[in-house]
């Protein structure tokens, strides 16, 4: 093995001792509302937040994306539907989407619009974790 397998096998350990140590989920969490969001914030150190709708074509390609996200980061992923939930994206500003917020310890941190590749997320995500 080399020193670059090495040091990869170190991170992947590393992000599953964080994960399984802050119980975040593995898969993104759909938010209820203005509450459900605020126990997210609280409950974990860093969390990644789709802003999205149904009706949205970037927001569909995004979805694997987020989920994998979710899936190799210690950050727990939160999809907010902008219809269903229209106080929550008047509260953090979103006109377009998909808007994907970066919370570190339950403030806002980052935001990003448009679709975003994977690796931009992890390394906003690690950035923080």
């Amino acid at each position: 093995m080399s020193d670059a397998e090495d040091i990869e096998d170190i991170r992947e350990q590393k992000k599953e001792q964080l994960r399984s140590q802050a119980g975040t989920p593995d898969e993104p969490v759909h938010v209820e509302g203005g509450d459900h969001l605020e126990e997210l914030l609280s409950d974990h150190d860093v969390v990644l937040a789709d802003f999205y709708a149904d009706w949205c074509g970037p927001c569909k390609m995004l979805e694997p994306t987020v989920e994998s996200v979710a899936a190799s980061t210690p950050a727990a992923v939160a999809k907010v539907d902008i219809d269903a939930h229209q106080e929550l994206a008047a509260r953090y500003q979103v006109q377009g989407v998909p808007t994907l917020y970066l919370f570190v310890d339950g403030e806002p941190e980052d935001r990003m619009v448009g679709v975003q590749d994977e690796e931009t997320l992890v390394e906003a995500v690690e950035a923080h974790a």
